[in-house]
């Protein structure tokens, strides 16, 4: 307990204004999670990702954004990239299971994921990262939207390509969205309906989508890539199980679930090796 009112006046400024963010030991892992208040960069020591090999039905968004990070990995120019499009499909297996493919050919690669709460602090994540010795980042932002009264896009425009300093070029942004805008359909409608100046209004919203390079679009699976999502899964973890019966069994738990995704592919795989005793 601090008795002295100076000690806890000097204790109430020191949390308000905190002392700079310390470098963080970057070899201590290969991934990190940024965290607020008070900053600092979390090491995640196993990273839950699938084998590239095994996300089926994406092939073209796959090898787009492997060569992307693979150009970048080395040095040279690539952009930002966001994954859109059906839920459950991927997006964000893949921005993991690419780095993990990359971190091999690349030491230095590293992924940070940032939060779509914390992008008001993401001017102070880039101060650390820009000045990471040799290290490159990929800044990962999953299921990145904004609602009407949302201010926080203004804050990923620095990321893109804004600011007096722009983006380091150590840095490289991956978000994943729903939404191929990162804006609701109807907020859009809403400002073309409402503002003073309505292209004015939307080109402001849309613009922030429009700064990503890269635009890759994800869409639901037919029943012949769900199907063979799970026979991979099955081929890989060691699950027996014939044709006819994975057919009827996982077609019942789709129609259960009401919809038809890689998500839905893996949750039923997880099931069946738990019934059959295999560990995953």
């Amino acid at each position: 307990m601090i008795d002295d009112p100076m000690d806890r006046i000097a204790a109430a400024l020191e949390r308000m204004s905190p002392a700079p963010l310390e470098a963080p030991d970057f070899e201590a892992a290969a991934a990190f999670v940024w965290q607020t208040g008070p900053d600092r960069l979390e090491p995640v020591a196993n990273v839950s990702r699938v084998p590239l090999d095994l996300l089926l039905g994406v092939d073209r968004s796959r090898d787009t954004l492997l060569a992307n990070t693979r150009q970048f990995a080395q040095g040279l120019p690539a952009n930002n990239a966001l994954l859109w499009g059906a839920r459950g499909m991927g997006k964000s297996s893949l921005v993991k299971a690419i780095h993990g493919a990359l971190e091999a050919e690349c030491q230095q690669l590293k992924i940070v994921e940032l939060h779509r709460e914390d992008l008001p602090s993401v001017g102070r994540l880039l101060n650390v990262l820009r000045h990471a010795p040799d290290a490159r980042f990929i800044l990962f932002c999953d299921d990145l939207s904004f609602s009407h009264d949302d201010q926080h896009y203004k804050s990923l425009k620095a990321v893109l390509d804004g600011g007096i300093e722009g983006r380091p070029d150590n840095v490289i942004l991956y978000a994943t969205s729903n939404r191929r805008h990162l804006m609701p359909r109807d907020m859009i409608e809403n400002e073309r309906g409402s503002a003073i100046n309505p292209s004015e209004a939307v080109e402001e919203k849309v613009s922030l989508s429009d700064r990503f390079g890269l635009w890759l679009g994800f869409h639901a699976c037919d029943q012949d890539q769900y199907l063979a999502m799970i026979r991979g899964y099955c081929s890989a973890y060691g699950v027996q199980i014939d044709d006819d019966a994975l057919w009827a069994e996982a077609i019942e738990w789709q129609a259960t679930r009401g919809s038809r995704s890689g998500r839905v592919a893996w949750q039923y795989f997880c099931d069946l090796a738990g019934r059959r005793g295999i560990a995953i």
